[in-house]
C-alpha cells in the first residue's frame, strides 16, 4: 500500500475562540509500540469545544495553537511500528481512537481497572494529536477493535459518548426495572444514555431536556419526558422535583445521570432521588461550576444517598459498548459532515441547537 507524504487535518488555529483551519501535515512514522491509522471518520464531542475554547478551568494548561482536536476516531491500521507483535493488531484491522489516547497500565488507578483516571494518561486532542485528521499514531495496545457489521460512522460516537454513559450507568448500580432520570436526555451523551438504559440494561427512564428534543428522547426509549420550558419560572426547583418524583412511583428515581454541563441540572438532580439513590456526575460545567445543591450531610445520611463521578470508561467498557451498538441496542442519532464544516458544527453546538451528534467523513 502506497501512503501519501502529506494529509489533511483540522487544527485549532485560534484557541479560546470557535475557529478551526484545515491544513496539510507531514505523514508521521510509527514509533516503538505504535500503529499508524488511516482515519475515515471522527465524531465531534462537546468536550472538543471546551478544549478548543479553554472553557474547562479544571484543565491545567491552555490549548496551544495548531492542536489537532478530536477523540472519537475510526479507521484502518496501515502501518506497524517496532515491537507491536504482542498487541494482536494487524495491518487492515479496523480500530477506534478514544478520549484517552493512552494509559500507562502501571500506575495504581490502571492496576485497579480505572485507566480512565490514569496518572500518566494522554488525552486525544489535548496536547496529543487527535482525530480531526486523516492519519494518526496510536499505541497498538490501546486501540479498540471495531466489531464486524458496525459501520464506521456509527461506531465513532460510541468511542466517547457511548462508553461514557455506559460506564456511568454501571456506576449508578441501578438494576433492571428500576427508575433512572437522565438530565440532558436529548443531547449527544443523553440520547445514548437513554437507549443503553432502556434497551440495553432494562431500566425505566425519565428524560429531562428542552421540549424541542422530546421526539428524540422518546424515540430513544424514555418512558416519560419532562420539558424544562414548563418549569422555567421554578427558581427553587421544587415543582420540577415534585413532578419527576411523581413519575417514578412517587418516591423518586433509583439513579440520576447528569449528562449536561448545566449547573441548574446539578441543582435539581440530587432531589430527584429516592432513598438509597445514586447521583452520577457526567457533564462538566464550563467556567466556574457551583456545588451540588441539597448535598447536606443530614440529607445524605437520612436518605443514604450516594454521589459519584464517572470519567469516560475502561477499555472493556468501550468494547462492551460497541457490542451493544453492533447488536442494534444503541444507535447514535447523527449526521455526517466534511472536515471543512467543523467550525460551523462547533458554532451550532455552542448555540445549543445541535441535536444528537455530528460525525466527520475524513475520506
Amino acid at each position: 500500500m502506497t501512503l501519501p507524504a502529506t494529509y489533511k487535518a483540522a487544527i485549532y488555529d485560534q484557541p479560546g475562540t470557535i475557529s478551526t483551519k484545515v491544513v496539510d501535515l507531514d505523514l508521521p512514522e510509527p514509533g516503538v509500540g505504535e500503529v499508524l491509522v488511516n482515519l475515515t471518520h471522527s465524531g465531534v464531542c462537546r468536550s472538543d469545544l471546551a478544549i478548543m475554547t479553554n472553557s474547562w478551568q479544571t484543565f491545567p494548561r491552555p490549548t496551544l495553537p495548531g492542536q489537532v482536536g478530536g477523540h472519537e476516531g475510526v479507521g484502518v491500521v496501515v502501518k506497524l511500528g517496532p515491537w507491536t507483535e504482542s498487541s494482536d493488531v494487524k495491518i487492515g484491522d479496523r480500530v477506534g481512537i478514544k478520549w484517552l489516547a493512552s494509559a500507562c497500565g502501571n500506575c495504581e488507578p490502571c492496576q485497579a481497572g480505572a485507566d480512565a483516571i490514569c496518572f500518566k494518561q494522554k488525552i486525544s486532542g489535548y496536547y496529543t494529536p487527535g482525530t480531526f485528521q486523516q492519519y494518526v499514531l496510536a499505541p497498538a495496545r490501546y486501540v479498540t477493535p471495531i466489531p464486524d457489521g458496525l459501520a464506521s460512522d456509527a461506531a465513532a460516537p460510541m468511542l466517547c459518548a457511548g462508553v461514557t454513559v455506559y460506564s456511568a450507568l454501571r456506576r449508578s448500580k441501578a438494576q433492571a426495572g428500576q427508575w433512572v432520570v437522565i438530565s440532558g436526555a436529548g443531547g449527544g451523551l443523553g440520547h445514548l444514555a437513554v437507549q443503553l438504559a432502556s434497551r440495553g440494561l432494562g431500566l425505566r427512564v425519565v428524560g429531562v431536556d428542552a421540549g424541542s428534543k422530546e421526539a428524540l428522547v422518546r424515540e430513544s426509549g424514555a418512558e416519560h419526558f419532562v420539558d424544562l420550558a414548563q418549569f422555567k419560572d421554578d427558581s427553587t426547583h421544587d415543582k420540577i422535583v415534585e413532578h419527576v418524583r411523581s413519575l417514578a412511583d412517587g418516591l423518586g428515581a433509583h439513579a440520576a445521570l447528569v449528562c449536561t454541563d448545566s449547573n441548574a441540572a446539578y441543582a435539581q438532580a440530587l432531589r430527584f432521588l429516592r432513598f438509597n439513590g445514586t447521583l452520577v456526575c457526567v457533564g462538566m460545567p464550563e467556567g466556574r461550576s457551583v456545588p451540588i445543591a441539597s448535598a447536606y450531610p443530614a440529607v445524605m445520611v437520612l436518605n443514604q444517598l450516594t454521589i459519584t463521578g464517572s470519567a469516560v470508561g475502561t477499555r472493556m467498557d468501550a468494547i462492551e459498548t460497541l457490542r451493544f451498538a453492533a447488536r442494534g441496542a444503541v444507535r447514535s442519532h447523527f449526521r455526517v459532515e466534511k472536515l471543512d464544516a467543523l467550525t460551523d458544527v462547533f458554532r451550532e453546538m455552542h448555540e445549543g441547537t445541535l441535536q444528537g451528534r455530528v460525525v466527520l467523513d475524513l475520506q
